[in-house]
């Protein structure tokens, strides 16, 4: 009789040691664990966020974790919380197009909160997150989950509750269950929440790294779950009506989701970027500086998932982050992408709303069809007495295909830390990620560094 491909996860989980893994794996993992924390940390600063965390953190238990861009520390349960959800502020966390959605947000911050309780090592806390990534990623690629729910909250509370599992050493049999109970445990998202910029959402990756430590103190104290909750779920009706559970396992250990991720430079929804990255095509090839009122009008031309984010009445510094127009306009009236191109104030500003209103964006049924494959767009500046220029996307910057150097990564990790820890800090704190498995033990490592 064939194994079940829940015992198979379960083995695969419990069984796999670091050198099973490939030189290119293991360097994305180091970049999704660093990247991950200037992210947090940046997003920690936002006003919301800081009286969240002074609220939370006033009845929080005591630990060794960070809650990151406070310089406080709290239990595992209480900064994987704080943590996660902090680091979808800025919209600077990364992702992953196959996976559908953002698998590193979810379990890095459940992953490092129980290895620094717990004193795991650098090596041990890699291979936990990649585990929890590729596990959680197979099973949402597995998945056609409904466009009306947020990916966030859903399929994360998996990955975070695999990466803690593989910490806290589980067994097969109970690392069978925490999968299937974890896949019952995720919220009902909305993705509206998106196109109405409401904050409630960041709440969501909060929730994974929260709910999946939850989710092992449960498998450990012997609760149980259904024969197959992932299927129930994605697969049943819930999120879901078709699940592919074949494909989960499908080259499990050959290929890794993770290797498929991306990084972000833009602080905005991912699918912007592609608008972003054919508007900087577009530039390059004008022939010289344009003056925003020069424009006449921009017609964005997209696959659907970024067609959707054409909305114009932006009135938050995040719900900017998810209009194709508002991206588009500030960057031109700002001449540079970065934070201040998005914050409060470039919203206020009356020359930036007004070239937002003179941006028009379609879906193109063709670039959808071929998407996530190619990650089409389309950007056609019209000027006044000059004609129009044209620049086009085939493949997102910082895909695998297109990926952004580690220069520019580590470049995004300075500029995010530096303000927040110092620059010596910060260095100190960059150079332990890109040797994460040479630290023997993440708590005392930690307990020297107040971020």
């Amino acid at each position: 009789m064939a194994q079940h491909y829940l015992d198979r996860l379960a083995d695969f989980i419990c069984d796999t040691r670091l050198a099973d893994l490939d030189a290119s794996t293991l360097r994305h993992g180091r970049w999704v664990i660093a990247d991950t924390l200037p992210v947090v940390a940046s997003g920690m600063q936002l006003p919301e966020m800081r009286a969240f965390a002074d609220a939370h953190l006033a009845q929080a238990g005591a630990g060794r974790a960070w809650v990151l861009g406070t310089g406080r520390r709290a239990a595992p349960l209480d900064a994987g919380l704080l943590n996660g959800s902090a680091g979808c502020w800025q919209e600077l966390d990364e992702g992953n197009q196959f996976a559908k959605g953002h698998p590193g947000i979810q379990v890095v911050p459940a992953a490092l909160a129980v290895a620094q309780e717990t004193g795991a090592s650098g090596a041990e806390l890699l291979l936990a997150t990649i585990l929890g990534y590729e596990v959680s990623s197979r099973i949402s690629r597995a998945a056609d989950m409904r466009l009306s729910i947020h990916p966030h909250g859903t399929y994360g509370v998996i990955g975070a509750a695999v990466a803690v599992g593989r910490l806290r050493r589980l067994t097969p049999p109970r690392m069978r269950e925490l999968i299937s109970m974890s896949a019952t445990m995720g919220m009902a998202t909305s993705r509206n929440t998106l196109l109405e910029g409401s904050t409630v959402r960041n709440i969501y990756s909060g929730h994974s790294a929260y709910m999946g430590q939850i989710a092992v103190q449960m498998a450990q104290a012997g609760f149980k779950g259904e024969i197959d909750g992932v299927r129930s779920v994605y697969g049943g009706g819930v999120v879901s009506d078709r699940y592919d559970e074949g494909r989960v396992t499908q080259g499990l250990g050959a290929e890794w989701l993770m290797e498929m991720g991306y990084f972000k430079l833009h602080p905005t929804g991912r699918y912007v970027h592609s608008a972003i990255d054919a508007l900087e095509d577009a530039l390059s090839r004008a022939g010289g500086p344009i003056d925003p009122a020069d424009i006449e009008r921009i017609d964005v031309k997209a696959y659907k998932l970024a067609a959707m984010l054409n909305g114009k009445d932006i009135t938050t510094s995040f719900g900017g982050r998810f209009s194709v127009p508002f991206a588009l306009a500030t960057i031109l009236h700002h001449g540079r992408s970065g934070l201040a191109s998005f914050d409060d104030a470039a919203v206020a500003n009356p020359a930036v709303q007004a070239l937002v209103q003179r941006v028009f964006v379609e879906e193109d049924a063709g670039y959808t069809a071929e998407y996530p494959g190619r990650q089409r767009c389309d950007v056609t500046l019209h000027l006044a007495g000059k004609g129009a220029v044209t620049g086009r996307c085939e493949m997102t910057k910082g895909e695998r295909e297109r990926p952004h150097t580690e220069q520019a990564l580590q470049g995004k990790f300075m500029a995010l830390g530096q303000p927040i820890w110092g620059q010596a800090t910060t260095q100190r704190l960059y150079e332990a990620c890109m040797q994460i498995e040479r630290i023997a033990d993440i708590g005392e490592f930690s307990a020297g560094l107040a971020l």
